[in-house]
């Protein structure tokens, strides 16, 4: 990483050689350079001992402990502790490395840490701010940009660990962009306005990096999606309110900026019926057929709501389970919803249930973490079945459940089922697909379409029997599916 050499924190990027040494290139701080628009580079060659020794501890012949390391302007700074156990002092040591590298690299800290320092103890988070680590609310390090969204993020134990990365990404951007010394005061609409240039031309998002690569090699990395950029406009004019809030500024300088998440519908796919079927034979386990099928017939958020099932939600003898909803547990009754056991889905719950442990309480076991990459597996998998790979993997599955059953049932009944509104459901869920413009055009619908019960399709006709039948046994025949008309799912919003 280079940058001007100057009033700059030390900035150093660190790669690991073929011999196991790290190779780390930066740029000192406070160099003495005649000419100010120089560059000057360092190269160190650091083992990874060396490297992991951002900081020490110590201690006074009172037995109290703390510990020492110096900050990115290279000056020596000191975290006392007291008297704690020596374990306990180099698992804080580990969380202020974790801070100084986050800092020297200007990167976010990892999920982890930011869930410690939320938990902080006020005294030792005074503690951590004295030094320079973390911003002290109203202090003068919550005066500037970085500090205070650091701060801000630190403080806000009520919400999600989902939405503490979502605000790192915004971070990053704000901190890439004015700077982490940049004086809040200092920033004004004009400057927001600048920020959305470059979140929408320079900021890169390593997904569409990645996709723009292999589409042409030499191409430069596009800007982040439109949506992505109204919601990390979102999340700045929300720090800044609260930087309002605390006195610290008087304008929110990104207020007149829209963050309104909107709907691109030209994303929608509508996954068949029969493309679900080979997607299903290429799955690797019961348990991966179960993931998808939750998420085709069940019109499951994915992965919350499927890691959140467990055995004792699955009512067979009445047909019916209940999906608890971590995304909407927040509203009003939205903590869960009762589903019904879809005909197309009940083959995979109840292979998955006759190879779990008897003491098994979730359904899903095999993928409990909630960060794992479950879309990159998936994408493999549509490869394997010979399909191309749609936008928005998951959220397309559940929008295509939410069209079908939106063609036999009521749509009140249907947005309760899935877990939305009306509104939501229209305006990110519902799809138009081929078959609409086929039955318009008075023509007859392709054989392998879904139908509606209105349509007097046999197998249609036949749905309420199958599936009240099916309440009573327990079982379903894998060859009867529930046929429904085509449309679509819905999209992550801000509300439901």
């Amino acid at each position: 990483m280079m940058l001007p050499v100057g009033k700059l924190p030390l900035a150093a990027e660190a790669l690991t050689g073929p011999t196991g040494r790290r190779l780390v290139t930066g740029v000192v701080s406070q160099c003495d350079v005649h000419c100010p628009s120089r560059r000057l580079t360092a190269f160190f060659t650091l083992t990874r001992k060396q490297v992991s020794k951002m900081a020490s501890i110590g201690t006074d012949q009172k037995g109290r402990r703390r510990i020492l390391f110096v900050d990115e302007e290279g000056k020596r700074k000191t975290v006392w502790l007291g008297k704690v156990t020596e374990r306990s002092a180099q698992d804080i040591k580990l969380r202020v490395e974790g801070l100084l590298q986050a800092r020297l690299l200007n990167r976010d800290v990892d999920p982890g840490l930011a869930a410690w320092l939320k938990g902080l103890k006020p005294k030792m988070a005074a503690r951590l701010a004295k030094a320079g680590l973390i911003a002290a609310p109203g202090g003068k390090g919550a005066r500037t940009l970085g500090p205070f969204v650091l701060g801000y993020i630190a403080a806000r134990a009520d919400v999600k660990q989902a939405t503490v990365t979502n605000w790192g990404h915004t971070r990053r951007n704000l901190v890439e962009h004015f700077g982490a010394d940049k004086p809040l005061r200092d920033i004004t609409p004009g400057d927001a306005d600048g920020f959305r240039i470059y979140l929408t031309t320079v900021a890169k998002d390593p997904r569409r990096s990645k996709a723009a690569k292999k589409k042409d090699p030499t191409a430069e990395p596009p800007g982040l999606a439109a949506n992505t950029v109204r919601k990390r406009i979102s999340n700045a004019k929300q720090f800044f309110k609260a930087a309002m809030r605390k006195g610290l500024i008087h304008v929110n300088p990104f207020e007149d900026l829209s963050g309104a998440v909107g709907s691109n519908r030209s994303r929608d796919h509508f996954v068949t019926t029969e493309a679900a079927t080979k997607i299903i034979d290429k799955c690797p386990d019961a348990e991966w057929r179960l993931i998808f099928a939750l998420s085709r017939y069940g019109g499951l958020r994915c992965p919350s709501e499927h890691l959140a099932l467990r055995w004792e939600d699955i009512n067979w003898a009445a047909g019916r389970m209940t999906v608890r909803s971590p995304k909407t547990e927040h509203h009003e009754g939205g903590e869960s919803r009762v589903v019904p056991l879809f005909p197309e889905l009940l083959p995979y719950l109840e292979d998955a249930r006759q190879i779990a442990p008897r003491d098994a309480q979730h359904v899903i076991t095999r993928y409990r973490d909630a960060g794992q990459n479950l879309r990159t597996t998936l994408q493999k998998i549509i490869t394997k079945a010979g399909l191309a790979v749609w936008p928005k993997l998951f959220q397309n599955l559940r929008s295509t459940r939410e069209t079908e059953l939106a063609e036999t049932f009521p749509i009140h009944v249907v947005c309760k089922w899935i877990g939305n509104s009306m509104a939501v459901a229209k305006k990110h869920y519902l799809q138009v697909t081929e078959d609409h413009f086929d039955q318009g055009a008075g023509k007859s619908a392709h054989p392998s379409a879904h139908h509606s019960a209105a349509d007097g399709c046999p197998e249609s006709q036949a749905t309420g029997p199958t599936i009240k039948k099916a309440a009573e046994s327990n079982t379903v025949p894998r060859s009867v599916h529930m046929s429904m008309g085509v449309t679509g799912l819905e999209p992550v919003t801000s509300s439901v």
